[in-house]
C-alpha cells in the first residue's frame, strides 16, 4: 500500500525504512527554523520553511491543550499572541511523528519552549495527565 504524502507528509520512524526513498520531499530529522502560518489550537500549529513548498502541521511536544469546543479558544489565542507570523525553531522529538501524522516537536520562540510556557500560564496540561494539575516548574525545567 502506497503512503499518502499529500495528507501525511511526515513518515513515522517505522515507515522510514519502507517509504523514505519514495518521499517527494525531505523528511525532517533535525532542528530547523520555520515561520508560523497558522495556530490551529493550543497545541498545534502550521509552519512553512525554506526546504518545503507547502505548510505542514507541528504538534507541540509534552502538552495537551483543551479542544476548541471545550474552552480551548483561550489557549489558541494565547499561543497566537506568542508566535503567530514569527520565525521559530522547531526541534523534533525522538518520536518525530505522532499518531495523526503531525511532526511532534519542541517549538522555541526567543529561547523559550512554548510547551513549558503554555504549562506555566495554565493554558495546557502535561500530555497524558488528565488531572489538569500542572507540575511545579522545577519538575520539568
Amino acid at each position: 500500500m502506497a503512503h499518502d504524502f499529500k495528507r501525511f507528509p511526515e513518515l513515522t520512524n517505522n515507515q522510514m525504512q519502507f517509504y523514505y526513498f519514495d518521499s517527494p520531499h525531505k523528511q525532517i530529522t533535525e532542528s530547523f527554523f520555520g515561520r508560523v502560518e497558522k495556530v490551529i489550537d493550543g497545541d498545534t500549529i502550521r509552519v512553512t520553511c525554506n526546504f518545503r513548498n507547502f505548510d505542514f502541521p507541528v504538534r507541540l511536544a509534552t502538552i495537551n491543550a483543551p479542544e476548541l469546543n471545550e474552552g480551548g479558544k483561550e489557549s489558541r489565542s494565547w499561543l497566537e499572541s506568542q508566535i503567530m507570523g514569527k520565525e521559530v525553531e522547531i526541534i523534533p522529538t525522538r518520536t518525530r511523528v505522532e499518531k495523526w501524522g503531525r511532526l511532534l516537536a519542541n517549538v522555541m520562540n526567543a529561547g523559550m519552549n512554548m510547551s513549558e510556557m503554555s504549562l506555566m500560564m495554565g493554558k495546557s496540561i502535561v500530555f497524558g495527565d488528565e488531572t489538569g494539575i500542572v507540575p511545579r516548574s522545577d519538575q520539568w525545567l
